[in-house]
């Protein structure tokens, strides 16, 4: 995902009401794979896109910037990594924070951090991101609850290449209008267009 990506999400896609309820997607239960769409859990005005690392029962563990699902490394060919990032906690995760984090993610460490694994609790979700080196995720903040998933990211509709920060009110603002008028075309990501997301599959 870049700034300026513009998304379709599918909020019936973990829907209750079954089949029937989505017309994007049947009906599904969150995987491990999946890019979700969630209300950030210390500001629920704020909408996160990140990817299902660990369910409820799962034991997630870094080593070396390699996720650990279960006592397995994962194939994760969608990450990027930056090889100037070297704090020890966030490349060998979970242990003692060398970093700032939030204290909801202290307080994840010391729930649920049992012999050099965190263990995903019911209920709850440990999501990252691709850009894994830059990623305000649940090392930071902590575990995502499942009442806070929106939905599914189905498809780019339109990627601006423009810093996109004060959209994060939800407002739009004269001075982004103004931009888009004058740099449409030219900032436009066209090979971004309807660009379809997928889910990959992580066991």
């Amino acid at each position: 995902m870049l700034i300026g990506d513009h998304l379709f999400v599918d909020r019936l896609a973990y829907s209750p009401k079954g089949p029937i309820g989505s017309f994007l997607l049947p009906y599904q239960d969150v995987k491990r794979g999946d890019i979700v769409v969630f209300r950030y859990p210390l500001d629920l005005r704020q909408n996160y896109v990140k990817r299902v690392i660990g369910m409820p029962g799962d034991r997630i563990r870094i080593i070396d910037k390699v996720v650990h699902l279960n006592g397995s490394p994962l194939n994760e060919p969608y990450k990027v990594l930056i090889p100037q990032q070297v704090s020890n906690y966030l490349n060998n995760f979970p242990q003692t924070p060398d970093i700032t984090i939030e204290n909801r993610g202290l307080e994840m460490l010391r729930a649920y951090a049992r012999d050099g694994e965190l263990i995903v609790p019911q209920g709850q979700y440990f999501a990252m991101g691709d850009n894994r080196d830059n990623s305000a995720d649940s090392r930071f903040w902590g575990l995502v609850p499942r009442e806070n998933i929106i939905g599914k990211p189905t498809v780019i509709w339109w990627s601006y290449d423009a810093p996109t920060e004060r959209l994060a009110d939800g407002n739009i603002h004269l001075d982004h209008l103004a931009d888009i008028a004058v740099n449409f075309f030219g900032k436009t990501r066209w090979n971004r267009t309807f660009l379809l997301l997928h889910t990959y599959p992580l066991e």
